[in-house]
């Protein structure tokens, strides 16, 4: 026969002991699960980077089509219309539904990357990704400062050549503040300027110019010059680990 006692503590509820246990348990699956929930996020983020790059490829070569096997220039000499939109200089605005690679597309969202969001640069806006333009795009040094576009036949190994990449810069003019923001430039080793964006779980994604897109780790260079990349997952497209050489942007 149950006491008065007895019956008590099989009615009631948790003593204090027991609900801080369970607080204990759900905090530490949260601490557990949290970051494993971030990583899928991002991962999904960065397939959704992958199709985007993939799209901006099959449009590129379907210009090239039209235009006697030539890729797209990363701007035409006025300045204005770039690959990505058109460039208004003088109210600061950028419209992603004239640039010139608009009408393969259809799409301008294609060009943002989900996972980048910083871009104070009034000139790239959402724009998430940067031209290989050294190589791809070289401009003729004489007014009207022409970009250039070569042809497909002039790139011996297109499965090895950058076409275009996730990209961020580090930057600072003048006696303003360093800033980090997009670029549409994607620079070579050589240039001694990185900015290929680790920023899918510190890989990049970069489309080749046969079209196939792939994630790629970085180079992060050392010394406390470069300090601000690292922190930023700014880094390299190269293989050789000779950074004075371009074997993944050039035409050989």
């Amino acid at each position: 026969m149950l006491v008065q006692s007895d019956l008590r503590r099989g009615l009631g509820g948790f003593t204090l002991i027991e609900l801080l246990v369970v607080i204990a348990i759900i905090a530490i699956l949260a601490a557990i699960l949290f970051p494993v929930f971030s990583r899928a996020r991002e991962k999904a983020r960065q397939a959704s980077c992958m199709s985007n790059l993939k799209q901006i490829g099959l449009a590129g070569l379907q210009y090239a089509q039209d235009y006697d096997e030539r890729l797209f220039p990363f701007a035409y000499d006025d300045w204005t219309h770039y690959w990505w939109g058109y460039v208004d200089y003088a109210n600061q605005t950028v419209d992603f539904n004239r640039g010139f690679l608009q009408p393969y597309m259809k799409n301008a969202q294609i060009k943002a990357c989900p996972s980048f969001r910083e871009n104070p640069n009034f000139r790239y806006s959402h724009l998430g990704y940067g031209l290989n333009y050294a190589y791809l795009s070289p401009v003729i040094m004489t007014p009207p400062w022409t970009p250039i576009a070569v042809s497909l036949a002039q790139i011996s190994n297109p499965a090895e050549t950058t076409w275009i990449a996730d990209t961020a810069q580090w930057r600072t003019w003048g006696s303003g503040a360093p800033v980090f923001e997009g670029t549409g430039y994607l620079e070579p080793p050589s240039y001694n300027n990185p900015t290929f964006h680790a920023r899918h779980t510190e890989v990049g994604n970069v489309l080749w110019c046969d079209g196939h897109v792939k994630a790629f780790k970085p180079v992060f260079r050392s010394g406390s010059a470069f300090q601000p990349h690292r922190e930023r997952l700014l880094g390299d497209i190269d293989r050789d680990g000779n950074l004075t050489t371009d074997e993944l942007f050039d035409l050989n």
